[in-house]
Parts: structure tokens; sequence; C-alpha cells
């Protein structure tokens, strides 16, 4: 008897599709995208400027120079990438729409 019922209420549920597994989430990349403007980069310009005002106050200033030159083209290469994905994001809505 107790296994007739638990059968109907199992047949039940299954044709009510209430047992379906629930859709996957995708992961938040926005928010780990703002997490590491918002922390980490700050944290890691901080410890740039103190090793080069470190290596200024040695007398080395060529290598202050040279690393200054090298941190912002790497800041370039980043932005350009950020705006390629702003530009990417922008031609595919632009094509599929």
């Amino acid at each position: 008897m107790i296994a007739t019922e638990l059968a109907t209420q199992v047949a039940t549920a299954l044709q009510q599709g209430t047992l379906a597994a629930p859709e996957p989430k995708g992961i938040n990349t926005e928010g780990v995208v703002t997490f590491f403007a918002s922390n980490i980069a700050p944290i890691l310009l901080a410890v740039l400027g103190v090793i080069f005002i470190g290596r200024a106050s040695r007398g080395e200033i060529s290598k202050v120079l040279t690393s200054s030159a090298i941190a912002i083209v790497g800041l370039a290469f980043i932005a350009g990438a950020a705006t390629l994905f702003f530009v990417g994001d922008y031609l595919i809505d632009l094509i599929f729409s």
C-alpha cells in the first residue's frame, strides 16, 4: 500500500517535471573582473610603486625608468585587450541581432 502510493507520487512528479534538475548557473565573470579591478590591481600597483621608490632612492634611476616604461606598456596592452573585448561584443551583437 505504501509502495503504490509512493510510486503514484513519483509518477505524478515525473509527469509534472518537478524532479527535473535545475538549470546550471554560469560563472559570474563580471564579479571576478570587478573584484580584481577593485582589490588586486591597486595592491599590485602600490607594491610596484614601493619597489620603484626603493630603487630610485639607491640611485638606480635607469632601472626605474625601464621598469616604469615596461609597466606602462603592460597597462596599455591590458587596456587594449579590454577595448577589444567590448569591440568584439559589439560586433557579435551587430552580426547576430
